[in-house]
């Protein structure tokens, strides 16, 4: 408890705290319907912008200008101009959209409905549906490899991991992984597909050529009862040799080790962590906490927090800009 107790004291006094590059952290605060934006140098807000009902997914196109949002209870897709933080427009995303990922050309935007069990591929530029896709039960997690070629969703009731052909549409496989699928992520290099189960307690590693599961990684964390530790967000650094993975209501992030599959630490974040995303230069890595409003900056050089910072109600999820 006392080593708990310290390490919480750290986060709140920011006595680690050291200087970060200046990128823009643009936080979705699901239950008061903001948008926090974080200045990544000075680790403070610096504005609150109103969005729509329930926004949870969020990403950014890939030269910065413009946020794309999950506006979950208006079922759409909000765009955010980044220069002005004013709501510019929106694209048609189906009934309640959850998560999605932006191809590496940036001109399909992928989008999980988690009650149609579909998955909408909307074209950015005209702002219409390409096609719809049948997927399992409430999907939810979506990622595409760094070719371009193939898009991941999972499915939490179904339990499983669909691979689509991002040229035909087609889902070409199936894989089975533990209870409660709630995020994928690629390798950079796109050997791999990394799928948390919430409910399940694992990270399920998936070979991208085998389509098969070649690793599950269960995690262990002394004190807390097996069923907090539940794993949904999932980063991977671009050289790709560590894989940090949100624990929900365990209050930590788990670090593997990508080539022994080994968790070498577990660092102490907020409360409720559910999503991650890294600043640009790699040095940093931000944690949204829902449960304590906060977001929790990591040093990935030792892995340990340097500060916490208050944003809106029940943070969801974090994406960064470019430059």
């Amino acid at each position: 408890m006392q080593g708990r107790a310290c390490a919480l004291a750290i986060l709140a006094t920011g006595l680690m705290a050291g200087p970060a590059s200046a990128y823009t952290a643009y936080v979705s605060n699901e239950k008061d319907n903001t948008m926090s934006v974080v200045d990544t140098a000075t680790m403070k807000v610096v504005k609150t912008v109103d969005v729509g009902q329930r926004p949870r997914g969020i990403t950014i196109s890939h030269d910065g200008k413009f946020i794309y949002l999950c506006a979950s209870d208006d079922n759409m897709i909000q765009i955010i101009d980044t220069a002005t933080l004013q709501v510019v427009g929106t694209l048609p995303s189906g009934d309640d959209p959850e998560l999605f990922v932006l191809s590496p050309d940036g001109k399909t935007l992928y989008v999980a409905n988690e009650n149609d069990n579909l998955v909408t591929a909307i074209d950015v530029d005209s702002k219409d549906v390409k096609t719809e896709i049948p997927v399992g039960v409430e999907p939810e997690g979506m990622a595409v490899s760094p070719d371009g070629k193939t898009m991941v969703n999972t499915s939490e009731t179904t339990s499983m991991a669909h691979f689509i052909d991002t040229e035909s549409h087609d889902v070409t496989d199936n894989v089975l992984v533990d209870t409660r699928p709630r995020f994928a992520a690629f390798k950079p290099d796109g050997s791999q597909i990394w799928v948390s189960a919430e409910v399940g307690g694992t990270v399920s590693v998936i070979d991208n050529a085998k389509r098969e599961v070649v690793k599950k990684i269960r995690f262990a964390i002394a004190g807390l009862r097996a069923e907090t530790i539940q794993p949904v967000g999932i980063a991977i650094s671009a050289d790709g040799k560590k894989a940090y993975v949100a624990l929900g209501p365990a209050n930590h992030v788990a670090v593997i080790n990508t080539e022994s599959y080994e968790v070498e630490k577990y660092i102490l974040v907020g409360q409720r962590v559910w999503h991650l995303d890294f600043i640009p230069d790699q040095k940093t890595l931000i944690t949204t906490n829902g449960n304590s409003n906060d977001i929790t900056f990591i040093d990935t050089a030792t892995d340990e927090p340097v500060q916490s910072v208050t944003v809106g109600q029940q943070p969801w999820g974090v994406v960064i800009s470019p430059q």
